[in-house]
């Protein structure tokens, strides 16, 4: 299988839904990619920073799952990147309450060694000129190099991310995130301005009502699994990204058709991650339950029909 490199925040998130609040729990992109990686058994490294505060139980929990850790600075003087935020009814809209980025503002990723030869690199979601610190310790191009990215770095630094997006073969950004980057509002368009700024395929996630991918004129598109209640969105859109780049480091296989396949296990393990807090359910998952909703998935989309 590939080796598979993961850029991104580790980190403390306190959440609020309608259905409860939390103190200081385990969160960050990195966390959530990676454990969602870790159910394909991938060889992957995370790079990340977090401060002395950062429990020694989370870093073993990554560790146990196969997820190579030396890439994670621990500042021991320091405090670890924290966000707090508050989800309205409808789960789909929130209120971020506090944003302390702490050892997050002077983050200068380093590539463990043996890792700077990975096939796949996932941006995680961070300064696109920490993201292109990552590639430019490659010691070559990797044969896929997927980014995520928010709004926050369209507002604040769009020619850095445009010079990012240059160098990517994938992206992964939400309905809304598209819209604001190509100034179009219908996503077909959308998306076939993005790849004409660099990225081959394009993945626009739409939460509930699923993702759609782009390559050239092709389209494919994966529903949400309608579930009977979403309990803390946070790290759905980490957690699709993770399962989506584990997937195609299992395989090992980068073709239109495989990535038809690395969005739908990116679904289901999305699916998962919404039933608890933060990471909770991510960390109990097991592959029977991944296998067993994929059979679902494919129940919810598979179809005879004749046509006349």
């Amino acid at each position: 299988m590939s080796k598979l490199v993961i850029v991104g925040t580790v980190a403390f998130d306190a959440i609020e839904t309608p259905f409860g609040k939390t103190d200081k729990i385990l969160g960050g992109a990195a966390t959530y990619i990676s454990l969602a990686a870790s159910q394909f058994n991938v060889d992957s490294a995370a790079v990340s920073i977090v401060g002395g505060d950062f429990p020694q139980e989370y870093l073993i929990l990554l560790s146990d799952r196969g997820v190579d850790i030396s890439g994670i600075e621990i500042v021991k003087e320091g405090k670890t990147f924290f966000w707090s935020g508050k989800y309205h009814n409808d789960m789909n809209t929130r209120d971020t309450l506090a944003t302390e980025l702490n050892v997050l503002a002077d983050f200068h990723p380093v590539v463990p060694t043996e890792y700077r030869d990975a096939k796949i690199v996932m941006l995680g979601n961070l300064h696109p000129l920490v993201q292109l610190s990552v590639l430019e310790q490659m010691d070559h191009k990797p044969e896929l190099v997927i980014l995520d990215t928010m709004n926050f770095w369209m507002d604040c630094a769009l020619d850095d991310l445009l010079n990012v997006i240059k160098k990517v073969d994938v992206i992964t950004i939400n309905d809304e995130e598209a819209r604001q980057l190509t100034g179009e509002y219908s996503l077909v368009v959308a998306a076939s301005k993005i790849q004409e700024m660099g990225p081959k395929y394009v993945v626009i996630k739409k939460g509930e009502h699923g993702a759609l991918l782009f390559h050239k004129d092709k389209v494919f598109y994966a529903p949400a699994l309608p579930l009977k209640e979403v309990f803390d969105p946070t790290g759905a859109g980490d957690t699709f990204a993770g399962g989506f780049a584990g997937y195609l480091a299992k395989s090992e296989d980068i073709s239109f058709e495989n990535m038809k396949n690395a969005v739908i296990y990116g679904s289901t393990l999305a699916s998962f991650c919404v039933e608890k807090f933060g990471t909770e359910r991510m960390v109990t998952l097991k592959s029977n339950e991944v296998h067993q909703r994929l059979q679902q998935f494919k129940s919810l989309t598979q179809f005879d029909i004749e046509l006349t």
